[in-house]
């Protein structure tokens, strides 16, 4: 069940006047992210680890504030004008509200502000939602990774894109 069934947002004009923001993760929201992290990922990053990436020069992390909640998040690392996703989720509450579309965008803005030309990212084969979205941004399937994955040994999918 999304967060509130009532408020759907289709139409480039809806998506313009919901109740979001974007902030960078820091040690202050690191609980709420590491929440996100701990329900979308078989296989979760640390707190420690998450906190120590976010807190780099070389890296974007940030949380989508929905409402007042942290209901998503993205992290990358940039280097040598590329920026590698190293993880995207967002709430299960949440999805569907077109919160990750608006967090790429954003996140693209400011990956280009960084100097990056170009995206890339590992995702589950099986993870269909996640390989429409970044599709969505023109990203393209590239390669695979054979038995990427410990806990199932499921291939991953290689995307890159253009910024």
């Amino acid at each position: 069940m999304f967060a509130n069934p009532k408020r759907k947002f289709y139409g480039k004009n809806d998506m313009e006047k919901i109740d979001l923001r974007f902030e960078e993760v820091t040690a202050e929201n690191i609980d709420a992210v590491y929440e996100i992290e701990q329900t979308s990922f078989k296989i979760p990053w640390t707190k420690k680890s998450l906190l120590e990436a976010a807190e780099r020069k070389d890296t974007i992390y940030l949380a989508a504030v929905f409402e007042g909640k942290i209901a998503a998040y993205i992290g990358a690392w940039i280097i040598a004008g590329d920026a590698e996703i190293t993880n995207v989720a967002t709430l299960k509450e949440y999805r569907g509200e077109k919160i990750a579309t608006r967090l790429m965008t954003e996140f693209y803005n400011r990956a280009k502000e960084k100097g990056a030309e170009r995206v890339t990212l590992e995702v589950r084969q099986s993870n269909i939602a996640a390989v429409a979205l970044y599709k969505k941004f023109g990203m393209e399937e590239n390669g695979r990774r054979k038995r990427y994955y410990e806990d199932n040994n499921e291939d991953a999918l290689i995307f890159w894109g253009k910024i």
